[in-house]
């Protein structure tokens, strides 16, 4: 690797225990990245809503990508700076097709402004966002949709992404984060393309990006990014991806990446 400008991790699996917390190492690793002049940036499936916290706690600020790509948000303003939508009129089209595809599927939504699910989205271990709207998939995709998302109680959720892919084809990106939930964004839009489109603003090129994942919605931006690093938790398929294998986010694995990185940068000055 060159000297790295920018580290974009994602959170859940990757740089947050499964308490949505950071080690102390975490948090030092963190500061002292940003001091040697490296940027972190946060690319995360999560919503904004959910980030101030989070993001408090690890000691963070500046902008994240979010909604896998939908949504570029200021940490520190608590604003949106952009974001790219499902129109409409095609998210109620993917609506009607994927109901057609896995009968008895439900549906949930992030919009710009608040979400919404249908009647029996939250299982009692799916709890609902805060004033989320209750309401049939259809009344809810009336304007843009940053995300559409989707579960069946009782397909498998392999045959449910599988048939999810194949009903949605190139009119969006289907992905996910877990083995629950498929997610589906506008067409082209993933963590790779709004961190590509940061970095351009940023003027950091790509080779100057390390990339940190665990799951399916990380492998574009791995790909993308200079060096792609998977923590040892990380799917097969994410694994089998990665230039380099981490330690696991139990074991702070990515404050591993950034310690050897700002003793890298170190060592050359």
């Amino acid at each position: 690797m060159g000297e790295i400008r920018l580290v974009a991790s994602d959170l859940d699996g990757t740089l947050l225990r499964p308490d949505e917390t950071v080690s102390e190492r975490t948090r030092d690793a963190i500061a002292a990245a940003r001091r040697a002049g490296i940027t972190l940036v946060l690319v995360t499936g999560r919503p904004p809503r959910s980030l101030a916290p989070i993001a408090a706690r690890i000691g963070l600020d500046g902008i994240a990508i979010c909604a896998n790509g939908a949504v570029v948000w200021d940490l520190d303003a608590g604003t949106m700076l952009d974001t790219s939508p499902l129109a409409a009129e095609l998210a109620a089209g993917l609506v009607h097709g994927l109901r057609r595809a896995i009968p008895g599927v439900l549906f949930a939504v992030e919009l710009e402004r608040g979400s919404g699910s249908e009647a029996g989205w939250t299982d009692g271990t799916l709890p609902p966002a805060p004033e989320a709207v209750e309401a049939d998939a259809l009344e809810l995709v009336t304007g843009p949709v940053v995300k559409l998302l989707l579960r069946h109680p009782t397909v498998p959720f392999a045959e449910v992404a599988r048939r999810a892919r194949d009903a949605v084809g190139e009119d969006a990106v289907v992905t996910w984060a877990g083995t629950r939930i498929v997610e589906i964004s506008a067409a082209g839009v993933t963590k790779a393309w709004a961190l590509e489109r940061l970095c351009a603003r940023l003027g950091v090129h790509r080779e100057d990006v390390v990339a940190v994942g665990d799951m399916e919605n990380d492998l574009a931006m791995l790909a993308w990014a200079g060096h792609a690093v998977a923590v040892a938790n990380a799917q097969q398929n994410v694994l089998d991806a990665a230039d380099e294998v981490t330690a696991s986010n139990l074991d702070d694995g990515v404050a591993q990446v950034l310690e050897r990185l700002v003793a890298e940068r170190g060592a050359r000055s």
